[in-house]
Order: C-alpha cells, then structure tokens, then sequence
C-alpha cells in the first residue's frame, strides 16, 4: 500500500499555485476544509478559482481568502452568508458564476466520472442557460453544461487511513465525495487518521484512488452558519 500522509496542511498546499483553479468541499461551514484553506491564506496564493457550494462568512472558510483578495472567480450556488463577497461583487472585483446547486454537484460528479458534458433542465430559459448549447428531448428543453477542470481538489472527512480511503460523517457528505475524485490532485483532511486495514471496507465514502495526499488536521471549530434558538416558553 502507498502511504499518501503528509505532515500537515502546508506541507499538502505546498504546491498550490497562483491563478490554480481549487475544488473545496463541504456544504455550507459543515464539512469544510478548515487547516488547508488556512495554510492557503499563510501561502497567499493568488488569483484563485474556487468551486463551492458556498463562499463561507466573512471572518471563516473561502471568506478568509476573500478578505485577502486571494479569489478571482468563485463558481458556486449559494453565497448569501458574505458580505465581503457581496462587496467584491458588486464593486466587480470578484468574477462570479453562480449555478444551479444540483448543476453544480453534477458538473463535479461528471468530472470524476470522466464525462465531459451532460444536458439538463435546470435553468432553461433563465441567464443561466445564455450562450450555452440548447436541445429538446421527447417534447423538453435541456441545456448543455459542462464538466469542471480543477488544478486541486481539497477535501474533509471524519476519519481516513494512510491509503486515502475516507469516510463522512452527516451533511460533510454533500459535494465532499464527488469532489474528491475530480481534482487532478486531490487532497484531504480528516479528524481520525488511522493505519490502512483498520477502516471497514463496506464504510468507506471515497476509495483511496482518488486521493493524493491525507493529512490529521487540528483545532477544527465546525461553526454554525445561523443559530437558531427556540423559545421554551411559548
């Protein structure tokens, strides 16, 4: 077996470089790959491309590298939670391509499949749909999208082994697998790092083929988007 462990997030960002196109999963701050889009803030890398669902909160995840106008382009779906963001928008600093979130996740699937283009329903007739391929089948309007290019995949799991084999826990399940085999080098951080065999087989999210570098990352704060407390009382 190929051990694929790494130090730590530096050491597996360390070849990251400026104007990379970077997949980064999780769905919204659950999931996220904390130490790495940390050790790419300390990189100051530039000119980044990053695929997300979201673009994280103003002081955490993808926001860190907004304040740092580290991000060129965000391609995501929902991006409601930064004000940042909406700043660099608005003023045109920052490219945006907002899609679908169903389109999303499929455009990453396909990726990882190896399918380069597939047709869908979803946005026809809107301004998603502009300057794209359009064909009707069995009497229904589909566009055609794209597969994505990634430079760099960079995901998180509950727990992996030395071999890249990985396993999610609840919602991190949401764009982290199918992103994880779509980067040409895909990297992952977990919370339990253990030796290859001792992961049920049956268990495993994410086959270790797909993954070139694993790290145990450290101090993980999994914050809550919006808390929401109900009224005991009532």
């Amino acid at each position: 077996m190929i051990n694929k462990e790494v130090k730590d997030a530096k050491e597996a960002v360390q070849d990251i470089f400026d104007g990379s196109t970077i997949m980064l999963g999780g769905f919204g701050l659950c999931g996220i790959p904390e130490n790495c889009i940390s050790a790419l803030v300390q990189k100051n890398v530039k000119n980044l491309t990053c695929i997300s669902n979201n673009a994280g909160v103003d002081d955490f995840g993808i926001g860190l590298l907004l304040q740092k106008k580290q991000v060129k382009k965000m391609i995501s779906s929902y991006v409601g939670e930064n004000n940042e963001f909406e700043r660099q928008l608005l003023s045109g600093e920052l490219e945006v391509d907002l899609i679908p979130q169903g389109t999303l996740a499929e455009r990453c699937r396909a990726s990882g499949a190896g399918i380069p283009a597939f047709y869908t329903p979803a946005g026809f007739g809107t301004e998603v749909s502009e300057g794209k391929e359009v064909r009707e089948f069995n009497g229904k309007s589909y566009i055609l999208e794209k597969s994505f290019d990634a430079d760099f995949a960079i995901v998180k799991a509950w727990k992996g082994d030395t071999s890249g084999n990985l396993i999610y826990k609840g919602t991190a399940r949401n764009f982290n697998p199918m992103m994880a085999s779509a980067g040409k080098i895909t990297i992952a951080e977990v919370e339990e790092l253990v030796p290859t065999g001792q992961l049920d087989p049956n268990f495993i999210h994410t086959p270790g083929i797909y993954i070139q570098r694993i790290f145990k990352g450290i101090n993980y704060e999994k914050r809550i988007e919006q808390k929401t407390i109900s009224d005991e009382s009532k």
